[in-house]
């Protein structure tokens, strides 16, 4: 079963300096029927204007993933993590016990856009930890590419929930295709683009609760960038 979360209805501020959709409920925005799906507690889609961010402000007992489509992201935190963040990176903070940071455009003249993911962690009250990577534009070219899982396999960073993340950059008219264990949940977001899951539409910022299908076929109308999320 394919149920789309259209990107119209999420819910949207815009405070000058930030323009931010939230697909489940965050801050000001709540939505008793979008929550969470699984552990994905957060998909935020941030459009940060130059020079402008997040002042230091603390988390606990959450694993947060940033991913930038485009921009730079500055970083810096308790532990003394000092970064900066572009696409094709993934910043992967995993706040345990606590740890505070701030985010900031990186750039005076040009605005950064980013997802920031947060999922729920399976054991509370772990070391915080922060580390970021790049990965090869080529290992996601019409294909997935796994980001993030709780073994760190195939390279990607390690998170403490038995969840993985994927990014595909798919090229018009190509398809990715994926299979998954029946018992497994999967979450689409598109970046960018539009595309079609299994016949099912998706355009721009929309995703798509998929629950009971053991086999995906994503294919991109026009280019595309998709997050595809694997969930207990």
């Amino acid at each position: 079963m394919i149920t789309v979360r259209p990107s119209s209805e999420r819910g949207h501020f815009d405070h000058g300096w930030l323009n931010t959709f939230h697909t489940f409920s965050f801050g000001g925005y709540h939505d008793p029927k979008n929550m969470h799906f699984r552990s994905l507690r957060v998909i935020n889609e941030d459009v940060v204007a130059p020079g402008r961010g997040f002042g230091k402000h603390p988390h606990d007992n959450m694993e947060i993933l940033t991913w930038v489509l485009s921009g730079s992201l500055a970083h810096s935190d308790s532990l003394g993590s000092e970064r900066s963040l572009r696409h094709g990176e993934l910043q992967r903070m995993s706040a345990g016990t606590g740890i505070e940071h701030a985010e900031y455009n990186g750039s005076k003249t040009e605005p950064v856009h980013l997802l920031q993911v947060w999922i729920l962690p399976k054991e509370r009250h772990a070391p915080p930890r922060y580390d970021q990577k790049e990965f090869p534009a080529e290992g996601r070219r019409n294909r997935l590419q796994l980001l993030a899982s709780p073994e760190a396999a195939d390279g990607s960073l390690s998170i403490g929930q038995d969840a993985r993340m994927h990014v595909s950059e798919i090229d018009a008219g190509k398809s990715v295709k994926a299979e998954f264990a029946p018992e497994r949940n999967v979450w689409v977001q598109v970046a960018r683009g539009s595309v079609s899951v299994n016949g099912t539409a998706l355009a721009q910022g929309d995703g798509a609760a998929i629950t009971g299908e053991t086999a995906l076929e994503i294919t991109a109308d026009e280019n595309a960038e998709v997050i595809v999320f694997d969930l207990a």
